[in-house]
């Protein structure tokens, strides 16, 4: 499986690349230094010079956008790749991980044990978030095969786009809670005794869904669909107005999102699973199965998440200093294999509970030096 997922990235973005073959000559428009990441950009059209009140009072409306014919975008809403590829890859990831999560929420439930509650729960919140993602890509999947056409309405769009970004960054989250879990069992034991883990894995639950209320207010609060004349469509979130007002206090928020959401949790899930390896090798017995067992979870949360997490960076730089938004059709193709990490955490999750009774035998053995040292 890590063999397949990049050779899959590969492809889909030597799709990607044939697409914008035909469109390397673009044409150079003024742009504002205010930027959104994860979108191309557009400039809303108005053909009177009246005032016009903002969409968040009018959300059934649909404002319409010029884009020039010339821009990435035309290639990406018209080519293969967002009609064909990214829509039935979603359905795959669906497929896969709507029933396997369900049969994960209800085999931890059965488990529900005071020994191993803390666990249980982290892996709960887990299948739940991703469960919350795969359910909303149905729409978006109807949307990718209608040629790029919402025709839910705006409400709609919000709440897709704000579920489906949110639930994105609420997996690393926990994911990254599950690898200090593990840091804290096998590096620090004592420790980990002595800790209230129930409680405080309860309250990692809570504050990791209070961020992902944060992260998403704004996605609802702001316009996500307009209607693209010259392709004669309107657009869920793939274009926005970037030199509206409206839009720019998302920069910071944009900028916060990232580092909670992708480059602290990636830093915890490296320096966890490092320190954990390094400390089994050095424990003199044969752990080998845990060792392999954890380096391939962390394996697939790297494939999954890392490229959409650097595209996500690299779009926002270019599209902040250049106004450049090229990279956002091989952010969309590096967001899929995100989904693909939430079909595949059911089965890691049931690969992990094999090597439970080892882990839970090297924290005691490891407990017994510390406390001969605390009584000397």
């Amino acid at each position: 499986m890590a063999d397949f997922v990049p050779g899959l990235l590969i492809c889909l973005m030597a799709v990607q690349t044939i697409q914008h073959d035909g469109n390397r000559t673009r044409t150079k428009t003024n742009i504002s230094t205010v930027a959104i990441p994860k979108t191309f950009k557009g400039r809303i059209y108005k053909p009177n010079h009246t005032n016009q009140l903002p969409a968040l009072l009018h959300p059934s409306t649909n404002p319409s956008l010029y884009v020039d014919p010339e821009d990435p975008v035309t290639a990406y809403t018209t080519g293969i790749l967002s009609t064909w590829v990214i829509p039935s890859s979603y359905i795959l990831a669906m497929l896969v991980g709507i029933p396997s999560n369900a049969y994960i929420l209800g085999f931890l439930r059965v488990r529900l044990r005071a020994n191993s509650m803390s666990t249980v729960v982290l892996y709960l919140n887990l299948a739940l978030s991703d469960l919350l993602l795969l359910l909303s890509l149905a729409l978006r999947v109807h949307y990718h095969f209608n040629g790029n056409n919402w025709i839910f309405g705006e409400i709609s769009c919000r709440l897709i786009t704000a579920l489906f970004y949110g639930n994105v960054y609420c997996a690393a989250q926990t994911i990254a809670c599950i690898s200090l879990k593990r840091y804290l069992a096998v590096v620090r034991p004592f420790l980990y005794r002595r800790l209230t883990k129930t409680t405080l894995a309860m309250g990692t639950c809570l504050v990791v869904w209070f961020l992902f209320g944060a992260a998403i207010v704004p996605e609802l609060l702001v316009r996500q669909s307009y209607q693209v004349t010259q392709l004669g469509i309107t657009t869920c979130h793939d274009v926005l107005p970037l030199e509206e007002k409206s839009h720019s206090p998302l920069v910071l928020y944009r900028l916060m999102l990232v580092c909670l959401g992708f480059i602290v949790p990636f830093l915890i899930c490296i320096y966890a699973h490092v320190v954990v390896v390094y400390h089994l090798r050095q424990s003199g017995c044969d752990w080998r199965p845990f060792i392999r067992v954890s380096t391939v979870v962390f394996i697939i949360f790297v494939v999954c998440f890392l490229p959409s997490g650097i595209l996500h960076i690299a779009h926002y730089i270019r599209l902040f200093s250049s106004g450049d938004d090229r990279l956002y059709g091989y952010y969309r193709v590096a967001v899929c294999l995100c989904c693909f990490h939430s079909c595949l955490d059911p089965f890691l999750c049931l690969l992990v509970s094999k090597t439970a009774t080892s882990e839970l035998q090297f924290i005691s053995l490891r407990e017994i030096p510390q406390r001969q040292a605390v009584r000397a």
